[in-house]
């Protein structure tokens, strides 16, 4: 019998792209009856997506192909610029599905899974009468609060000037009234209405969902989708967790001289500050945690990068050891010497996994999110942009995993913070996460038991998996 052939379509960039294929070798791994085929689309004039698809094992079942790059024109704005990229690129993504249905050493196509932000491709799986499907790469509740909100600008004709003027939403995906200050950005701005309007309406298109997450974290935002009215009537799966957690790049003498450190450190003893790929602060943010630091005395790694020129879409950057004295408060770096570290880029789930590590104080990317309770790691929340207010609600408030710094700072695109956080604010959310008897940290130990258990036989993910497969073979007897 011929193998059944899904078509993933990851959005360009490494962090869409890794856990896409995570979802490619746990499918392939599982059922051999799958043969799968990753269409990949690059930024223009970027190079770290080939050190990523270049290292990995191609076989039989698993096919990579780097579609042909497109130029984008030059005064595109950030809020349509991935739209412009998407579209250029529809052509050749047309070509390449159309080549491997009649490719004859080909299975017979059966699925396309598009990423959450390329929904404009599952017109394509229409054009070739194959279900389409999207890979949701963030939590089961962000996905009912964005189909959510999406039906109340449809259905209601509510808009962001009427959302600002409340103070609190019903979300079907969440238990507790939510916030509107933690809602994201993309839905309180005007200028991004459209791009909002474009993304959540394409999710409504899907014939279902699979998303990185897993029932046991999620519980009520799973029953939600089967529940609740309000709610597309679409399957999901959640088949989390997704992670990637051997890094393939930037291993430095760096991360050997931080791994020995924390070897010498007491178990849970020491707070771990990262902000994720894109996350960075004005000078005067970066004096007040330096103060909260020193004044909460704990043993510390921070990784502190700098920001990218205004602007430009360049992620931010290492500091020279130069620059780095004068930015921090004067004396810092010798009066902490023996108690911590400032960094740079960092390996972060090498950090998370170590013993040491007793407290993250964190962006709330979902990565990131799922990786900290992974190891058991209780997160202090700061989030910055795009879902990580409603992740830091989530946590804090939903599912009592977290301590607050903010639910609801937010750094817009191409500008600044919505405001400056004290040292005092930061200080007591480092020292309340590194609690060694807290509540939320127990939370965070039980749960990071059954995040290991899930995707075993008996676990919810693993059962979600089986459906999603069944579901993708039967196309090919239908």
């Amino acid at each position: 019998m011929k193998k059944a052939e899904v078509v993933f379509i990851p959005t360009p960039g490494v962090g869409h792209l890794v856990s896409t294929l995570e979802l490619a070798k746990l499918l392939i791994n599982r059922d051999n009856r799958l043969r799968i085929t990753v269409l990949v689309i690059k930024f223009p004039h970027t190079t770290e997506v080939d050190l990523y698809t270049k290292s990995l094992p191609i076989t039989d079942s698993l096919h990579v192909i780097n579609l042909p790059e497109c130029s984008i024109p030059p005064n595109t704005p950030p809020s349509s610029f991935m739209n412009v990229l998407l579209k250029a690129q529809k052509p050749n993504v047309k070509q390449a599905v159309s080549d491997i249905t009649t490719g004859a050493e080909n299975g017979v196509l059966s699925a396309l899974v598009v990423d959450m932000f390329c929904t404009t491709m599952i017109d394509i799986a229409k054009e070739f009468s194959v279900p389409g499907l999207i890979f949701f790469t963030s939590g089961i509740a962000s996905l009912g609060l964005i189909l959510h909100v999406h039906t109340l600008f449809e259905r209601d004709n509510v808009d962001s000037t009427q959302l600002l003027q409340q103070t609190q939403l019903t979300i079907p995906s969440f238990a507790n009234l939510f916030p509107i200050n933690s809602l994201p950005s993309f839905m309180l701005r005007k200028e991004w209405e459209s791009f909002f309007m474009n993304y959540a309406g394409g999710l409504k298109k899907a014939d279902g969902i699979i998303v990185n997450s897993f029932e046991e974290l999620e519980s009520h935002a799973v029953h939600s989708f089967s529940s609740h009215p309000d709610l597309p009537d679409f399957p999901i799966y959640p088949v989390g967790p997704l992670l990637n957690l051997e890094p393939k790049t930037k291993r430095t003498i760096d991360s050997d001289d931080i791994i020995k450190w924390l070897d010498d450190q007491a178990p849970s003893s020491v707070v771990f500050l990262c902000f994720g790929s894109r996350g960075s602060f004005e000078e005067h943010q970066v004096k007040e945690i330096a103060f909260a630091i020193e004044n909460s005395g704990a043993h510390f790694v921070w990784s502190l990068r700098k920001p990218q020129p205004k602007g430009t879409l360049i992620s931010p950057s290492d500091y020279p050891l130069s620059e780095l004295d004068s930015l921090l408060p004067e004396g810092f770096l010798d009066r902490t010497a023996e108690i911590g570290k400032v960094i740079g880029w960092a390996p972060q789930a090498q950090i998370l996994a170590h013993p040491a590590t007793g407290g993250f104080v964190s962006h709330c990317g979902w990565n990131s999110t799922l990786e900290s309770i992974y190891f058991g790691v209780p997160i202090a929340t700061w989030p910055l942009s795009a879902e990580q207010q409603s992740n830091a609600f989530e946590l804090v408030c939903e599912l009592k995993m977290g301590v607050e710094i903010a639910l609801d700072f937010r750094v817009e695109v191409g500008g600044g913070a919505n405001y400056l956080l004290t040292s005092e604010k930061i200080e007591s959310g480092i020292r309340s996460v590194l609690d060694k008897d807290g509540e939320v940290r127990n939370k965070v130990k039980q749960m990071s038991e059954k995040s290991r258990k899930t995707l075993l036989e008996g676990g919810s993910s693993y059962a979600y998996l089986g459906h999603l497969i069944d579901y993708i073979i039967n196309q090919v007897s239908n």
